[in-house]
């Protein structure tokens, strides 16, 4: 008898020889599975990481997380930004999914919770600040919710600092990028600069959106709905794209598809090493 499993998420990869692979979860942000969906191993598995799941651990940090994974306030999040979540939550389970919610309230507690976060910066500062600012946030809305008595990550300031000195377009950079850049790389380059959008959000943009002198969009980290004039060099070069167009998004890849994140960050970091401008993000 054929067995239906519910929530599988599978998740199609290329490998670095080029072939194509499937890779099955529980659910998304679950665990990986091993072998082939009807296999016995398979089956054993997921049974096995469902019923961990439907384990509650009541006076634990666990509780805690389970129950803000299945919350609006992260179902609702932007697909990238529940992704990143989930991998920040998978380290704070790690090291505190069973620390008691009746120490929250103890002084030490902090203090244990920030030295972890030192410990990750050895690594990385930045992604230090990333997980902790994940737990700060998931204890805020547990605390907010009168599910936890204190907030032990609140307020916790930030261990990296940013110099943005080498970040910044000169006319130099943007003359060597211009000048060397593929029509797709420099259409994608002209709209971050002339609408300040996110890349996330260009690269999904159709040509819907574009009714010949503004753009209209909805963010998708923020939900914002907003609504950009377009003029001058933006305006000739979008205008000239939708007389060669061939997908339903204004940013497409050689063969004409929409661009993923990974490839779109791919090719611009060579078109940056070809046009030698170094330091510079999208």
């Amino acid at each position: 008898m054929r067995v239906r499993l519910k929530g599988i998420n599978r998740v199609s990869k290329r490998l670095a020889d080029g072939t194509r692979v499937t890779y099955c979860y529980a659910w998304k942000g679950g665990r990986r599975l091993p072998g082939k969906p009807g296999d016995a191993e398979f089956v054993a598995a997921y049974n096995e990481a469902v019923a961990e799941k439907a384990k509650q651990p009541s006076g634990t940090l666990q509780a805690i997380l389970n129950a803000y994974q299945e919350s609006p306030k992260f179902t609702d999040l932007a697909p990238r930004t529940r992704k990143d979540y989930t991998k920040h939550i998978r380290k704070i389970e790690t090291e505190f999914g069973d620390f008691p919610l009746s120490a929250l309230t103890d002084r030490r507690t902090r203090a244990e919770f920030l030295q972890w976060r030192d410990l990750m910066a050895v690594a990385s500062r930045r992604q230090a600040d990333y997980v902790f600012a994940t737990f700060a946030a998931i204890m805020a809305w547990a605390y907010d919710r009168g599910l936890t008595l204190a907030n032990p990550c609140e307020r916790p300031g930030k261990l990296y600092r940013a110099s943005r000195s080498d970040t910044i377009w000169t006319e130099a950079d943007e003359a060597a990028l211009l000048k060397i850049a593929p029509p797709r790389i420099r259409l994608a380059f002209l709209l971050a600069v002339w609408t300040g959008q996110r890349q996330g959000d260009l690269l999904r943009l159709t040509w819907n959106a574009y009714d010949g002198s503004h753009i209209r969009l909805k963010q998708g980290k923020t939900g914002r709905r907003v609504v950009i004039p377009v003029s001058g060099i933006l305006k000739s070069a979008l205008d000239a794209a939708a007389n060669e167009k061939k997908a339903v998004t204004i940013l497409t890849t050689t063969k004409g598809t929409a661009w993923t994140s990974h490839g779109f960050s791919a090719a611009w970091r060579k078109t940056l090493a070809k046009a030698k401008v170094t330091g510079l993000t999208f």
